[in-house]
Order: C-alpha cells, then sequence, then structure tokens
C-alpha cells in the first residue's frame, strides 16, 4: 500500500472525508463524529478552547458546544447521557457503552494510578469509605465540597512541582480511577463526583467481560478508527500493553477484520480493517488541536503525514521552536502548516502568535485558504478579528490574506 493511500485511509476512518453538513450541525453530527474517534481526549488547557470541542469542530465546522455537554455532562428521560468520563486515552470522553470495557483498569487502578495514590490510602485509611459516604448523602460533589463536608483542612505541601492537590482531592480522583465514582456534571470545567451507578445505566454496569474480551473490543475500536495501523498506533489509542494487543490483533486476523500489510516506508507491519474505506481524493481544510485523535501518537503523525510534532507547553517560551498551544493545518489530506494560536476572549481576538509553513508546499495557496479556517474558527468561538503576529515564514503572507 502507498503511503498516500494509507493516509487518505486514516483520515476516512477519522471522519476527514465525509461532506460537512449543509447547515448548522446537529447533535446527530456531533455523535456521528464520536463514531469515527470513539474517544475525545480532556485537558484543562483552555489557550484556544478545551480540546475536547476542537475535533468535532475540526470535522464538521461550527457547531453547538452545548450538544457535546448535554452528552457528556446532563441526563433526562427525553436526551440520556451518551458519553461519560474516563481513562481512555489519557482522561477521554468516551461513550457510555464503552465503560465497561474499562473494567480491568478499573481494578488495576483500585488504589489510584500512581505509587503517591497509595501513600494517601496508607496514611488516611478511612478517606475513601468518609468520601464516598458524603457523596452518597449529598448527591455530586467537588472535591472541595466534599472537604468541607468532612471538615477538612489540610496544609498542601508546597515542596515540589506539581498540582499539590489535596488528600481528599486524591481519593477522589482514585475512587473515580477505580469506578466507585464517575462524572455527573462539569462546571467551569470542575468534576463534580457522583457514585457511578447514579450515572452509568444499569445494563452497562451489569455488563463486566474479561480482560481478554474488553481489550479484544478496544483493539477492535481503535483499529477501526485508525482504518490503519501498526501494533503500535493501535496500543497507543486506549494506552494498551503489547502483551494485550498482540493477541487481540492475531484474533482479529484470523477473524478476517483485519488484513495485514505492508505500507510504503514503515518499517513495521501494518493493519487494514476489513470496512475501512480508501477514498480517491480527500479535500477540505481543517484545524488540528494538539490532543486531537488523528495526531496525538507523534510517531504516527510523522510516519503518516512526514510531520514532526510536539506540544511545546511544558518547554521554556525561549526554548520554543513553534510556540505555546500550536494547531497543525490540514489542507486536502496533508498537514502542511502549523500555527500558534491564543483566544483573547476579553478583546475578542483570535491570536497567531506565529505561522509556519511546511516545505514543498504553495505559500500563497495555503496562506489563503488557513485564512479562511481561522476566520471560521474566530466566529465559531464569537471572536471578532484574527490578527496575525510576526514569528514564522508563513507570517507575512498570512497578514496580507487576513488584512
Amino acid at each position: 500500500m502507498t503511503l498516500a493511500a494509507a493516509r487518505r485511509t486514516a483520515l476516512a476512518a477519522q471522519g476527514f472525508a465525509a461532506a460537512r453538513p449543509s447547515g448548522p450541525p446537529t447533535r446527530r453530527a456531533v455523535m456521528k463524529v464520536l463514531e469515527s474517534t470513539r474517544l475525545l481526549q480532556l485537558d484543562s488547557v483552555s489557550a484556544v478552547v478545551r480540546a475536547h470541542y476542537a475535533p468535532v469542530f475540526s470535522r464538521i465546522g461550527a457547531y453547538d458546544q452545548s450538544f457535546l455537554d448535554e452528552a457528556a455532562w446532563s441526563h433526562s428521560a427525553r436526551r440520556p447521557r451518551r458519553l461519560v468520563e474516563y481513562w481512555a486515552h489519557e482522561a477521554a470522553l468516551i461513550p457510555v457503552e464503552d465503560w465497561s470495557l474499562m473494567r480491568w483498569r478499573m481494578v488495576d487502578y483500585r488504589l489510584g494510578r500512581w505509587r503517591g495514590f497509595r501513600e494517601v490510602f496508607e496514611r488516611n485509611p478511612m478517606l475513601a469509605d468518609d468520601v464516598l459516604s458524603v457523596v452518597k448523602e449529598f448527591g455530586p460533589s467537588t472535591a472541595g465540597e466534599v472537604e468541607r463536608h468532612l471538615e477538612l483542612d489540610r496544609p498542601r505541601a508546597k515542596d515540589h512541582w506539581g498540582w499539590n492537590h489535596s488528600d481528599t482531592k486524591i481519593v477522589c480522583e482514585a475512587l473515580f480511577s477505580a469506578g466507585e465514582l464517575t462524572v455527573s456534571k462539569r462546571v467551569g470545567f470542575q468534576r463534580y463526583y457522583d457514585l457511578t451507578s447514579n450515572v452509568i445505566p444499569a445494563e452497562v454496569l451489569a455488563h463486566e467481560p474479561s480482560e481478554s474480551e474488553a481489550v479484544l473490543e478496544l483493539v477492535r475500536r481503535a483499529a477501526r478508527a485508525h482504518g490503519i495501523g501498526t501494533e503500535t498506533d493501535l496500543r497507543d489509542y486506549y494506552r494498551l500493553k503489547r502483551s494485550q494487543t498482540e493477541p487481540a490483533i492475531a484474533e482479529l486476523l484470523a477473524s478476517g477484520e483485519l488484513e495485514q500489510v505492508s505500507v510504503q516506508g514503515w518499517d513495521k507491519p501494518a493493519y487494514l480493517h476489513a470496512e475501512a474505506r480508501t477514498p480517491r481524493r480527500v479535500t477540505g481544510s481543517a484545524l488540528l488541536c494538539p490532543f486531537d485523535p488523528l495526531i496525538f501518537f507523534r510517531d504516527r503523525t510523522e510516519r503518516l503525514f512526514d510531520f514532526h510534532y510536539r506540544i511545546e507547553i511544558y518547554t521554556p517560551e525561549h526554548k520554543r521552536v513553534h510556540g505555546y498551544y500550536v494547531f497543525p493545518f490540514l489542507l486536502d489530506g496533508e498537514l502542511v502548516a502549523r500555527v500558534d494560536l491564543r483566544a483573547e476572549r476579553s478583546t475578542g481576538r483570535l491570536l497567531v502568535p506565529g505561522a509556519f509553513l511546511e516545505p514543498g508546499h504553495d505559500a500563497t495557496r495555503v496562506a489563503g485558504e488557513l485564512a479562511r479556517a481561522l476566520r471560521d474558527m474566530a466566529d465559531w468561538l464569537r471572536l471578532d478579528t484574527v490578527e496575525v503576529g510576526e514569528k514564522g515564514d508563513l507570517a507575512p503572507q498570512l497578514r496580507r490574506e487576513i488584512a
């Protein structure tokens, strides 16, 4: 298989080859994105827009963000909850029905995800029971509210870098990781923890697949979301282990759901999903946030697009190459540029401190298409203007196009 064909296959699997809605996107259109991606990564950075909103915009254009909020953080008989939070590819929104596929991970995380969690449990052996009692009595609560109900006032350590969470917050997170608590809603992006039985439907709670059954389903989902990918690609999507993915891939090969192929330039076997589509062309443009499922595994991004990409949020400013929060720009199936973006809501401006052209692409065409994409994003975010800074070889041309 040629690299170009593999790239088109991957783009189609992620929803980039489908026609965008002709009118304002509906709730159905938003959920159709999840049929392709199966997850939306969550992240606290809001330099432009929260990470889970951006991939939907990249695929269907300007949509009402409340559609996604309702799907994830509200529930009614008329509109049941469709998404739930858990550790998939990092913290993510996943379809409610996929929650039970993570039970094996919840067992692994029964004392939290990190060693430090265990130290908190050893220090406060009754705190988990106390937290669960508070949530049971008072309903959905933030960690701060739980702490106030418990009348705790414990100083936080200041002697190391990090979040310096209180013990109560750590226990809430550990219980979330163990599946005993989940998130019923967010307000200002702050988690409200609730008993899992109050949020997850009974039929999903009753489903208890074995680890091997669950992993098989996760690899099946990852393969469909990739269209084509290596074992490391399939492994990374849900942060699995090689010892888990290899038997699952073998089973999917035996059943005919996957076909082993070689891709030009790849030094590892690739696996093509039986239902994957390879369109003759992929057209259109999209700005991709750093946590978009198409590009969040950087090795795959480099293999597919010859695009070296690293997020520089934690890099000291003077050492950053491209900027703080950089969006790759997809145009007609290729990553042709990248822009550092910032939404300055107080002044109604979408700021573009830096704009960089990838080698071998036409600056005039790329700048024109990128200008249109940036205006579309500004309109979606209800920002009045787009302002381009000085950094980057594409900045002068882009500034002219914006003007």
